[in-house]
């Protein structure tokens, strides 16, 4: 197993630069989702450097928390859900049986046992209900907030999230990911937002790939690079420096990250932490 740190995870700004995420068309209109925003967002070099995209398993990531999509019971279940108590070891069980469940569209935190990630985040999505897509929006978006919210609480500064409620709860991969979105970034610019560091959006079926690369252009648009120049007034000779060094990393950065995975999570190679950030 490959465990991946913050620092291996690549960000929205090296995606737009390595031409891996192509931006929105201009005739694409952005949903209405119940976090807004009502019109495209302008676009912002400090969010894209914070917002990451990935496709991988999830279990490897040693970030600060990650985020499973669990059931209410808490106790385990198939896909990702299953993947992750395997890979955790039954400490996570037995810290799970303690709690006494939870309810649909919030989350609870627990420790993360012999994952290479410090905190696992339980969040319970919603199964879709056609007949009440409104109510169906406020829980999903629910469990994206209040995950963020036990970050933030917990110190956990990189979060990487699963893509609640789109595999056997029925939630549309094209529109649970504007949810996502929109919740994602009203956190963001909101009054915590400054205490989450980085956010790593996880896809693993093609479905919610595609979804992401179409909606993620249009929540978090790209900066052109002469956005980007007029802002820099105060550049110095050693910045302009490190930007071409960066220039020049980034394709052996790309070179580097995971292959697409062609099976289910699995839970094989985890022998125990990797890596730990900081203290519980």
């Amino acid at each position: 197993m490959t465990v991946l740190t913050p620092s291996d995870i690549p960000s929205l700004s090296l995606l737009y630069k390595l031409r891996k995420l192509s931006p929105a068309p201009p005739h694409a209109r952005l949903p209405a989702t119940l976090h807004g925003p009502s019109t495209r967002p302008a676009p912002s070099k400090s969010l894209n450097d914070r917002l990451c995209l990935l496709r991988c398993d999830i279990t490897t990531l040693s970030v600060d928390a990650i985020v499973n999509a669990a059931n209410k019971s808490l106790l385990g279940g198939g896909g990702v859900d299953g993947a992750i108590h395997r890979a955790a070891g039954p400490r996570l069980l037995a810290e799970c049986q303690k709690l006494g469940g939870c309810a649909t569209g919030s989350a609870v935190i627990t420790d993360a046992y012999n994952l290479p990630c410090r905190r696992v985040i339980h969040a319970v999505g919603p199964v879709y209900d056609p007949l009440d897509p409104t109510e169906s929006e406020r829980l999903l978006a629910g469990c994206y907030t209040r995950s963020l919210e036990l970050a933030a609480q917990h110190g956990c500064r990189s979060v990487a999230f699963s893509a609640i409620s789109t595999g056997v709860y029925g939630y549309p991969s094209r529109e649970a990911a504007p949810v996502a979105l929109s919740a994602v970034r009203k956190f963001l610019v909101g009054p915590e937002g400054d205490k989450i560091d980085q956010v790593v959006i996880v896809t693993f079926e093609r479905k919610d790939v595609e979804a992401y690369h179409e909606f993620l252009p249009l929540y978090f648009p790209p900066v052109a690079e002469n956005e980007f120049a007029a802002e820099q007034t105060t550049e110095t000779a050693e910045q302009q420096e490190n930007e071409a060094e960066l220039e020049a990393e980034a394709e052996a950065v790309a070179s580097e990250l995971p292959s697409a995975p062609t099976s289910d999570p699995s839970d094989m190679g985890h022998t125990g932490k990797k890596q730990r950030h900081g203290n519980d």
